[in-house]
C-alpha cells in the first residue's frame, strides 16, 4: 500500500499527562509541564505539539489524552480540537492506560488505523526532519511492525535512556531503519560515553507509531486483563452506558508504563524497528534542559524565563525562572539553578536540577499537598 493510503488513516495522539516533578515549583499538579511555556516562545508544550503534528494530519484525526481536571486547560489552548477526540482520564494510570485507550477507540473507528503517539511536553527543532521520520514510521507500521523515533545523540546523555539498534532494514526505507535489538534505561556518564563512541545506540524519545490493534495485541501478552478492560470501555465509549463502565473498570488498571507492556516486549520479539532521525529533541526533563534550550550551546551565561522577571546578575550562569515581582541578585553563582515563584523559592545547580523530585517526594510524605 502506497504512502499517501497509509498517511491517510493516520492518527496523531497525543497523550497529555505527568506531573513534571522535576520541574517543581513551576510545574504543579493544576498547572503541569506541557500547559508552560518553557522556551520562551509564546505558547506552551502542548500548543507546539499540536502546531508540528498538523502538517502530517487535520485536526479531525489529532486526538489528545489527558486527566479530567486538564481538560478545560487543554480546550482553551487547542480550540480546533474535536470534542470526540478529548480523551479524558478519570485519574491517572500511565502511558500504557493512555495510549491503549486510544488505540481502541481508533480500532473501532478503523480496524486497519494507524497510531502515531508523541508527547506533549517534548521540545523538538527541525520540522522538515521530523516529518519525514514520522512519514517513514507510518510505513513501518503499514507492514505491521511497531516502530520508534530515535534520535542521533549529541552528547552523552545520562538523563535519557537510549535504543540499541541492530541490522538496517532497506526492505522497510533506503535507509535510516533498523531492528530494535534492546531498549536501555538512563546510564550512567562512563556507558553513555561509550554509547556515543561505539555508535549503534539512539536516545529514545518515546515516540510510537503501529496499527492500533498491533500495539493493543502486543500489550495483551504482556497485560491480556488491562487491554480487556480498555476494549470494553472504547466499546462503550459513546453510549449511555459509557459512564458506568470507565468508573467500573478504570480504578482497577495497573500504572505501568508502555516501554515494559509494549516496546520492550516488541523488541525481544523482533516487531520493533527504529528510525534514526537527524532532528534536535529534548524532553525539557529538568532545569538544566531548559536553560540549555534557552541558551542553545551558549556557555557561560544566565538564562532567564518568566514575564517581567526582575534580574540582577554579576558573574553568574545557569537558569533564573521567576513568576514574582521580587528582584532576583546573583553574584559568582556557576551553573545555579533559582526558581522563584509566589509560595516557593528553590535554589539548586544544574547538577542537582534532577533531584528536585526528591523535595516532591519528601513534600507529598510531609503532607504539603497544597505546594504541589
Amino acid at each position: 500500500m502506497n504512502e499517501s493510503s497509509a498517511m491517510s488513516r493516520f492518527t496523531c495522539v497525543i497523550p497529555a499527562g505527568g506531573a513534571g516533578s522535576r520541574l517543581w515549583p513551576l510545574s504543579r499538579a493544576n498547572a503541569p509541564k506541557f500547559l508552560l511555556d518553557l522556551t520562551g516562545s509564546g505558547t506552551s508544550l502542548l500548543r507546539t505539539t499540536w502546531d508540528r503534528l498538523t502538517p502530517l494530519v487535520p485536526a479531525e484525526r489529532l486526538m489528545v489524552v489527558t486527566g479530567t481536571a486538564h481538560r478545560d486547560w487543554v480546550v482553551k489552548q487547542l480550540p480546533e480540537l474535536l470534542t470526540e477526540n478529548l480523551v479524558t482520564e478519570t485519574e491517572p494510570k500511565d502511558s500504557s492506560a493512555a495510549i491503549g485507550l486510544a488505540a481502541a477507540l481508533l480500532e473501532l473507528r478503523d480496524p486497519e488505523a494507524i497510531l502515531g503517539s508523541f508527547a506533549a511536553d517534548h521540545v523538538i527543532r527541525g520540522k522538515v526532519l521530523f516529518q519525514r521520520a514520522v512519514r517513514t514510521a507510518v510505513q513501518a507500521a503499514e507492514q505491521g511492525y511497531i516502530a520508534t523515533i530515535g534520535i542521533h545523540p549529541s552528547f552523552a546523555a545520562t538523563g535519557f535512556g537510549y535504543i540499541a539498534c541492530g541490522a538496517a532494514r532497506p526492505d522497510i526505507a533506503p535507509f535510516d531503519v533498523y531492528d530494535v535489538t534492546e531498549f536501555v534505561e538512563k546510564p550512567n556518564e562512563e556507558t553513555a560515553t561509550a554509547y556515543l563512541q561505539t555508535g549503534g545506540y539512539l536516545w529514545n524519545a518515546g515516540m510510537f507509531i503501529a496499527k492500533a490493534s498491533v500495539l493493543l495485541d502486543q500489550m495483551a501478552l504482556a497485560e491480556p486483563k488491562m487491554v480487556a478492560s480498555l476494549r470494553e470501555i472504547a466499546a462503550a465509549w459513546e453510549t449511555p452506558q459509557a459512564a458506568e463502565v470507565r468508573e467500573r473498570l478504570w480504578p482497577s488498571l495497573p500504572k505501568v508504563a508502555i516501554d515494559y507492556t509494549v516496546a520492550e516486549p516488541a523488541a525481544e520479539a523482533g516487531r520493533m524497528v527504529c528510525v534514526a532521525a537527524h532532528f534536535e529533541w529534548d524532553d525539557v526533563g529538568d532545569f538544566a534542559s531548559v536553560a540549555n534550550l534557552l541558551l542553545r550551546g551558549r556557555k557561560g551565561d544566565l538564562a532567564v524565563l518568566g514575564d517581567g522577571a526582575q534580574v540582577l546578575s554579576d558573574h553568574s550562569s545557569g537558569i533564573v525562572v521567576s513568576e514574582s515581582d521580587r528582584l532576583v541578585a546573583l553574584v559568582g553563582m556557576e551553573d545555579v539553578v533559582v526558581v522563584d515563584t509566589a509560595d516557593v523559592l528553590i535554589v539548586t545547580s544544574k547538577r542537582h536540577a534532577q533531584d528536585v523530585r526528591n523535595l516532591v517526594n519528601r513534600l507529598k510524605e510531609r503532607g504539603g499537598k497544597q505546594l504541589l
